[in-house]
């Protein structure tokens, strides 16, 4: 070995296997566009807003430069190497694959550098707009990077098949990550980082859009980002063909260039069984494909499962004897304990990971399990039906989780088909072409579960979003309108809330608060529709009616913006018309905290028994009104005590039994049934104590976490018989009710276990004096093992025959509270 060339070795292995020599931290979309909150003279929220995204950008901009850092360590021993006897690669070689990158480095490095004190020392005299431009203006070096990337990445690809010491080195670059990380380091491919480059030009412009938002006109700023982003957005256009991965060279029939428009994990029911697949939409015809095995270490690869050209797909079925596909589904209680399964897998891993002891194989394999539990949570959640026809008469349903994916999907197909298009068959080599293709067109990547994101990822919001439905605008005809508030929870989205339809107006004003409680949320959604009363113009879709999509539109729950105490006000635009809303949000915690009673008066946060001795009752009279209206015209409601009621219709029936105003009971005849249950959960959420009382909480959670059935039914009765007669009397009322709730399950969507969900930490939370104490684990996530318990505690009460009160009484078994 020639004088050096040990070193130079010693330095390609120290590149490899020093694992100390970088901190990192995830790359987390932090210049993502914010929501627009600028109102006429709001300057100094704007400018807030500026320096949030302004400080996100510097964050993702660290990360960044060091990705290029990262990948630029290995050159120089490369380069070295390359003038010895025994060279990894060619000097040609280093330089097609290293192309420009130092340049690019130089130019953020400066730009960072020059960017960070103004963040540091911000102020509504801070400048900014000039480093934009200067950044903008040098975007040629981009264009150089962009023309040599293709080679770039095929140099790589050939250099490490026939190298091996550099596919080691390609395959194990260490990123570090922002200089307050305290991680190790993590491993990227050559090949994911240079394609950073290409990805930042488009994230870096998103940004401007964003600075642009949350600018006023009059600031010097806002003419020279005016001019970054033109130059910016010139320079994407220009560059389109290069950086475009939805392109590709394969054409349609009338020789035009076949591109992908859209794709997406959907849930396709074949011959009666759920399936996963990936789904295509290009610009010509729809193709279902589902991934294929392939050995350890090769590239993932799509077969076809089947396409129709869009020229030949309908939505309406050509013969009425049609019949709908059996679809297999689970019990609402199997879902749920999927999801309790989930986020005690998720409880696992954090605890792992923070030990000492913890070791990676326990944590791999906790995500394994966790994977399998989400995996089949994503395959079950989904009941919306969208189903698509071939006019040959094959047909083809897909089960969405939201009215949002499949109007998304319908008017991306719809608006493909108003073009003059030709059907086509493809030819088996053709077919494999454009398979082969969708692994790199695709624009989602992975399946919306945990396991697939960063654990620094955000996991989102749990707790309580309150929402303000105030007006719409934007109508041309008149209409009878309403919304719908959609959250997602668990990888799918949910509907939380619908506001009364307003009739034939177009300028709705609703005015509507709701309580939208949320599971790991991050993103809200408002879909408006028209509601349709004549029944010969009703839309027939899958066999039920459903109304008109007016317009749909979502908004990231950014938790900066959304945990503020003040009410956050916002605008979503769609297909022409306005909605505005505002919206605030409410830890778990704080929500359901309790406090003393401090009032003898009126019925809501005064003790249970001190409102039956008032009105000689057994059982408050709010307990009584509320569930015989609800059992009078609301047990066939779907969702019923899961479904937000209207805010304010909650808070003048609040106030009407507080006053023990005359009119309650027209009241309650008038008032929507959703704002009648949710009152119901408001008084007992509201009690100073829970129901089942503090003094018995401990009690409760060993009782539940009983193995042997008779201890447990032991247990269990007497903390019943323990609890103070007004408390016990009223449980019982309440349990008989949730039952009969849950025998109209078919309709109205509300098992007893769904019941238990909604009612069993209401219940049983403690008071925040009891929160303190060590048995209680004050957990963000709704699914904390305390409120798990709780769940269940109630679910046991509602799973057990009758319980009668006198018989409770009769039976005086002892059985120490202290279990």
């Amino acid at each position: 070995m020639e004088e050096g060339e040990e070193e130079v070795l010693g330095l390609l292995d120290k590149v490899l296997e020093d694992e100390d020599v970088f901190e990192y931290e995830v790359d987390v979309d932090l210049d993502m566009p914010c929501t627009p909150s600028v109102f006429k003279g709001d300057t100094e929220k704007g400018l807030e807003m500026k320096k949030l995204v302004l400080s996100g950008f510097l964050a993702s901009e660290e990360i960044y430069i060091n990705q290029l850092d990262a990948l630029l360590l290995p050159m120089r021993p490369l380069k070295a190497t390359a003038t010895t006897s025994k060279p990894v690669l060619t000097m040609e070689q280093i330089e097609t694959i290293f192309y420009k990158i130092q340049d690019i480095y130089e130019i953020h490095k400066e730009f960072y550098d020059a960017l960070f004190p103004h963040i540091q020392q911000w102020d509504d005299k801070v400048t900014v707009g000039h480093l934009f431009q200067k950044l903008a203006s040098q975007l040629g070096v981009y264009k150089a990077f962009v023309d040599n990337y293709k080679m770039a990445v095929e140099t790589v690809e050939k250099c490490s098949q026939s190298n091996s010491q550099f596919q080691k080195i390609s395959e194990n670059v260490k990123v570090k990550g922002p200089k307050d990380s305290k991680d190790c380091t993590t491993i990227v491919s050559m090949e994911a980082l240079l394609y950073k480059p290409i990805d930042r030009v488009t994230r870096s412009t998103l940004v401007l859009h964003d600075l642009l938002k949350h600018t006023p006109k009059e600031h010097p700023d806002f003419p020279l980002l005016q001019d970054a982003l033109r130059i910016s957005q010139n320079f994407l256009s220009s560059i389109n063909e290069e950086i475009d991965p939805r392109r590709t060279a394969v054409t349609t029939p009338k020789g035009e260039v076949r591109q992908l428009v859209k794709d997406g994990f959907l849930v396709e029911v074949s011959e009666g069984t759920r399936k996963l697949r990936h789904v295509f939409l290009f610009t010509d015809l729809l193709l279902c494909a589902k991934m294929k095995k392939t050995a350890v270490g090769r590239h993932q690869q799509y077969e076809c499962k089947w396409y129709i050209p869009l020229a030949d797909l309908t939505f309406q079925t050509l013969d009425d004897s049609d019949s709908c596909t059996h679809v297999q589904t689970l019990a609402e209680h199997e879902i749920e304990e999927m999801k309790i399964k989930i986020s005690v897998i998720k409880s696992e891993i954090q605890k792992e990971k923070k030990s000492q002891k913890g070791q990676s194989r326990n944590v791999d394999r906790l995500r394994k399990k966790m994977n399998e539990q989400e995996s089949c949570l994503l395959i079950h959640s989904p009941t919306i039906p969208f189903r698509i026809h071939n006019r040959n008469g094959k047909s083809y349903l897909f089960l969405l989780s939201s009215d949002y994916e499949r109007s998304e999907w319908r008017e991306s197909i719809q608006k493909l088909q108003k073009k003059d298009l030709q059907s086509c068959v493809l030819s088996s080599l053709e077919l494999q072409v454009l398979t082969s293709s969708c692994f790199k067109l695709r624009t989602v990547h992975n399946i919306p579960v945990t396991t697939n994101k960063d654990d620094e990822e955000s996991s989102g919001l749990y707790g309580f979003l309150h929402v303000i439905v105030h007006s719409a605008t934007g109508f041309k005809e008149s209409a009878n309108l309403y919304c719908t508030l959609e959250v997602d929870s668990f990888g799918y989205f949910v509907s939380k809330a619908k506001t009364r339809v307003f009739r034939d107006t177009t300028e709705p004003h609703w005015n509507e608060e709701f309580e939208i409680e949320l599971e790991g949320s991050q993103c809200l959604r408002i879909l408006c529709y028209e509601k349709c009363y004549d029944k010969s113009k009703l839309n027939k879709d899958d066999n039920e009616i459903v109304d008109k999509i007016m317009g749909k539109g979502q908004v990231q729950l950014d938790p900066q913006t959304v945990q503020s105490k003040n009410w956050h006000v916002d605008v979503i635009e769609m297909n022409g018309i306005k909605v505005e809303f505002s919206m605030k949000f409410t830890s778990r915690d704080l929500s359901l905290k309790r406090t003393p009673s401090k009032k003898q008066s009126g019925v809501f946060g005064v003790k249970i028994s001190v409102v039956t001795k008032r009105e000689r009752s057994k059982v408050p009279y709010i307990v009584r009104q509320c569930i015989e209206e609800v059992e009078k015209r609301g047990i066939d409601e779907v969702g019923i005590y899961r479904i937000s009621g209207v805010a304010t219709d909650i808070q003048a029936l609040k106030a009407a039994f507080d006053t023990n105003t005359k009119d309650i009971l027209v009241m309650l005849s008038d008032m929507d049934i959703n704002a009648i249950a949710g009152t119901l959960k408001l008084y007992f959420r509201e009690l100073p104590e829970p129901l089942l009382t503090d003094r018995l909480y401990p009690a409760f959670m060993e009782g539940i976490a009983l193995s042997d059935p008779a201890a447990k039914e032991n247990c269990m009765m007497h903390l019943l018989r323990s609890l103070p007669d007004p408390n016990l009397i009223t449980f019982l009322t309440l349990l008989e009710h949730l039952k009969r709730v849950a025998e109209k399950e078919p309709v109205n969507k509300m098992s007893l276990h769904n019941l238990a969900t909604v009612f069993g930490p209401t219940l049983l939370r403690p008071s925040e004096s009891e929160s303190s104490k060590p048995h209680i684990t004050l957990a963000s996530d709704i699914w904390s093992h305390d409120v798990m318990a709780q769940v269940q505690v109630l679910l046991y009460y509602l799973q057990h025959p009758p319980i009668s009160f006198a018989e409770l009484k009769r039976n005086t078994l002892y059985f120490s509270t202290d279990v």
